[in-house]
């Protein structure tokens, strides 16, 4: 019995662990490298006809060359509410409609902007590992809760929490190899 209660406890800590790796990765791929990627811009929220809609519901994209992308509204009247949004985001790109697609051209990033942008990615990559330990240490306060209430040995405690140790251990590491690929990205000219 309580090697099935550590073993759902650990399980559901791997979960959110891997939503926290995940959710580093998808913030990651949100920040600028020199290259176009539909990633920059899937998720800006468009002004749609009185609603907050994320712009990948509201076009396709494509990249013809490495700093251009192409963006094709679904419905060509969303258009000016894209390149305003466009236009409002943090991207620093100005978009150009010829009245069917919206064509974003991104600049070759300076030395000292790709810096800044590594600092961005560092200080995502410490949330993500701080995710990764805040779940951690909720699954170590319900495996000492059920030593408390008789459910669990104390040596089934110690094996449980070198698990937890080792499980996050690895997703930390995951995060590591996420952010060292991500800072190679941006350096490379």
């Amino acid at each position: 019995m309580s090697d099935e209660l550590v073993q759902a406890a650990l399980e559901e800590c791997r979960e959110k662990m891997q939503k926290a790796v995940d959710h580093a990765k998808a913030d990651f791929a949100t920040v600028r490298t020199g290259r176009a990627t539909p990633a920059l811009v899937e998720r800006l929220k468009v002004d749609y006809y009185g609603s907050e809609v994320p712009l990948q519901q509201l076009a396709g994209f494509q990249v013809p060359e490495p700093r251009v992308l192409v963006i094709s509204p679904y419905d060509k009247g969303a258009i000016k509410a894209i390149e305003k949004a466009i236009g409002t985001s943090d991207l620093g790109v100005n978009p150009s409609n010829d009245g069917n697609v919206i064509r974003l051209v991104f600049p070759e990033l300076t030395q000292e902007r790709r810096l800044e942008f590594v600092k961005v990615v560092k200080h995502r990559a410490e949330e993500g590992r701080v995710a990764v330990r805040n779940a951690r240490r909720s699954t170590r306060q319900e495996l000492l809760a059920l030593e408390k209430q008789g459910d669990l040995s104390s040596d089934e405690l110690e094996r449980a929490e070198k698990d937890l140790e080792k499980l996050t251990h690895e997703l930390v590491a995951e995060v590591d190899r996420l952010l060292a690929a991500k800072e190679k990205e941006l350096l490379e000219l």
